[in-house]
């Protein structure tokens, strides 16, 4: 196996994260919000394992796939109603340590921005909730022409700040997300802390493979970025 990247770009201009399987715990909000909308078109309530053998990417567009652009509005309507009332009872929270870690991030006095899959509606209903703070630049899947593993995302966020996608890292929890980061230029970053046990090594080795590297904690995610930015200026 060839070792990896052990640190991160020098200098870090920019730091750009995922949101769903990054900072917060969405999965099971996210499928019993898309079982809800799918149901009455599909004729069965999709199970969570069989979507989850889709790999859904981004939320709308998933959702177009599946249900079809002939019923796209009312699954729409559907899932944005599901996503909000089952937000209390099926959202799982912030990751441990993320919070802290975005405090970190912005005393570094680094443009910290979100590219996701996310649409603008559900961040409207999660975001209050969750208390992140503002993001210097946020890139949504209704703002751009394909989801990821397309680069267009993260080139229009560094774009927004004026950095290069060299002096950037992005910080996410699939393998699409390390995909678009390559292909962006930027500096793929995988977190294991919202994989299974089974899952982390080969999410390693897919940061490994995309030119990047894997952190299992955000205090080691602290670590590194601060470590670069004192590093490198």
């Amino acid at each position: 196996m060839t070792p990896g990247p052990t640190a991160l770009p020098r200098p870090l201009s920019a730091i750009l994260l995922d949101l769903d399987g990054t900072l917060i715990a969405t999965r099971r909000l996210y499928l019993e919000a898309f079982a809800d909308a799918l149901e009455p078109v599909l004729g069965h309530r999709p199970s969570h394992d069989e979507m989850i053998a889709l790999r859904p990417r981004a939320e709308i567009r998933f959702l177009e796939e599946m249900g079809g652009t002939s019923h796209h509005g009312g699954v729409m309507d559907r899932f944005f109603q599901a996503y909000h009332e089952r937000h209390e009872d099926d959202f799982e929270g912030v990751y441990t340590g993320v919070p802290a870690l975005l405090d970190e991030l912005r005393a570094l006095g680094r443009p910290l921005g979100i590219v996701t899959g996310k649409s603008r509606r559900s961040w409207s209903i999660t975001g209050p909730r969750v208390g992140l703070g503002d993001f210097q630049v946020e890139v949504f899947d209704d703002d751009v022409p394909a989801s990821k593993p397309d680069p267009a995302g993260l080139r229009q966020a560094v774009a927004a700040r004026g950095v290069s996608p060299a002096q950037a890292i992005y910080v996410g929890d699939s393998v699409t997300d390390l995909e678009a980061a390559r292909r962006a230029g930027l500096f793929p970053v995988a977190v294991l802390w919202s994989k299974r046990a089974h899952e982390r090594e080969p999410f390693a080795a897919a940061a490994r493979e995309n030119g990047g590297l894997a952190v299992a904690t955000p205090i080691q995610l602290g670590k590194l970025v601060r470590q670069s930015v004192e590093g490198g200026g």
